[in-house]
């Protein structure tokens, strides 16, 4: 596997590392399961495409059409990030709430049926934007320092 592919994962795994220590921080409590969800700090879609265009504008330089598509690829990603999966994220909150209002309503009226959710959706879906900063910051720090130990070679 070439060296920006490991830059990239290697920006996505430690991030979503340190979601373990930020939850900590948030919660109180020790829980390893944020290193297997969506959403949190710091965004792991952020660190990893910005992992890799900084990788990639540090080899192949600012004006090239590699650092361009990974730039652009990552300005999406980041915008979906926090934009679009942040909302959908909201809406699954509601969806959930509702369906427990129900629940309560359909319990005092007799008439009201009502089969609850087996599951409820998953709220924690996408990030806030200090989420995604966060996320790119780290990203082009592990880029800067994937390059500097190539060029050292």
């Amino acid at each position: 596997m070439n060296r920006g592919i490991w830059t990239a994962l290697s920006g996505i795994g430690i991030a979503q590392g340190l979601k373990v220590f930020t939850n900590k921080k948030i919660n109180g409590t020790w829980d390893w399961r944020p290193i297997f969800s969506t959403g949190g700090m710091p965004s792991s879609h952020s660190a990893g495409v910005s992992a890799l265009a900084t990788y990639v504008a540090s080899k192949k330089g600012w004006n090239s059409t590699d650092t361009a598509l990974a730039v652009i690829f990552g300005i999406i990603v980041m915008y979906d990030a926090q934009g679009i999966r942040r909302h959908t994220g909201e809406i699954a909150k509601i969806v959930n709430d509702i369906d427990a209002d129900i629940e309560v309503l359909s319990g005092h009226l007799p008439g009201l049926f009502h089969v609850k959710q087996e599951k409820e959706l998953n709220e924690l879906l996408g990030h806030q934007p200090a989420e995604v900063a966060g996320g790119a910051l780290l990203g082009i720090l592990i880029g800067l320092i994937s390059a500097y130990f190539e060029n050292k070679k």
